[in-house]
């Protein structure tokens, strides 16, 4: 999506430093277009918080009834370490910094 169809803005922004984190609820407002894609929010806060992508996880958005505005939450993490040490692992698949185990529960 291009620069000027969505707004991004945050709020209850709290500085976590006991996990090294940046923690917020974010507002995308997007009317009369589709919901942004998770990738465009990562490298929007990336430039806002002048970081890198891979560093930010965006998750739990929900667009509101009739369309317009997105809310959901992100953190945004000091170093790729920490993020790796405190983030859930299905969470890391997701960002491509893990490998999907194989196979099922009762094939290990």
């Amino acid at each position: 999506m291009n620069e000027g169809a969505a707004t991004i803005r945050t709020r209850k922004f709290m500085s976590n430093r006991l996990l090294s984190r940046k923690q917020m609820i974010v507002d995308v407002l997007h009317p009369g277009k589709a919901t942004v894609a998770k990738t465009d929010i990562r490298e929007r806060l990336a430039k806002m918080y002048k970081t890198t992508p891979d560093t930010i996880f965006c998750f739990g958005f929900r667009t509101k009834f009739g369309g317009g505005k997105t809310s959901g939450f992100a953190l945004v993490y000091d170093s790729l370490d920490q993020a790796k040490k405190f983030e859930p692992k299905y969470r890391l698949v997701r960002h491509g910094l893990l490998e999907k185990p194989k196979g099922g529960r009762k094939n290990r």
